[in-house]
């Protein structure tokens, strides 16, 4: 087994909420673009990476990663893909690295989550088999797996994710002062108001009273 938690970035989603042309992921993001900036932060954490795409996007992350460390699936709708979704994509992931210490799932959309972040989810795998990250109360990404849930995660289908996993095993959240655990880019908007924020930070990111 590998004695590190490997960093399974998601990016084999259609982004049909966005709109226009040019997939979401690929959307131009200060130097790199938006699926570039969430595996950067990923490789910046030290851990294993790899990417689940599609043949859309497998040059944009093949710009990031070794070809060895993509999983490449039929785009979502096609005839090889008509039946896939998040949850295919989950076990495409945890099957291609099956001796690893545990698994991070992380959207690509989610480009501010920090480094630091997938260390502390990683490093809490050891003690739960199921933790996720949290700000100010609220759930985020990345959801780690331990490697004992190995059997159940490479069974996933569907678009539900891990939330069936999720349930049925003990689970943590573990609060973390990143609010990029909250913020996805799902619409044109999402995106305009990320560019606009020169920090960097997240924007306009309220908590639930």
């Amino acid at each position: 087994m590998e004695t590190q938690a490997v960093v399974i970035v998601l990016a084999a989603g259609l982004g049909s909420r966005f709109g226009g042309p040019l997939h979401k992921l690929a959307q131009p993001l200060g130097s790199a673009s938006v699926l570039g900036q969430t595996i950067a932060h990923a490789i910046e954490s030290r851990l294993p990476v790899i990417v689940v795409t599609t043949d859309k996007l497998v040059v944009e992350a093949a710009r990031w990663v070794a070809r060895r460390d993509l999983v490449v699936l039929p785009e979502v709708g096609s005839a090889g893909g008509a039946s896939l979704g998040m949850g295919y994509s989950i076990a495409a992931g945890v099957a291609a690295r099956p001796q690893a210490a545990g698994w991070l799932v992380l959207p690509g959309d989610m480009p501010l989550v920090l480094p630091s972040t997938l260390v502390a989810v990683a490093a809490a795998l050891t003690q739960q088999p199921v933790v996720y990250a949290q700000y100010l109360g609220r759930r985020g990404h990345p959801v780690g797996f331990s490697a004992e849930l190995y059997s159940e995660l490479v069974q996933l289908r569907g678009d539900e994710g891990a939330r069936r996993v999720s349930a049925r095993y003990p689970s943590i959240g573990l609060e973390l002062g990143d609010p990029g655990v909250l913020f996805d880019i799902d619409t044109a908007a999402d995106l305009a108001a990320l560019r606009a924020n020169d920090s960097g930070s997240v924007p306009a990111l309220q908590p639930q009273g």
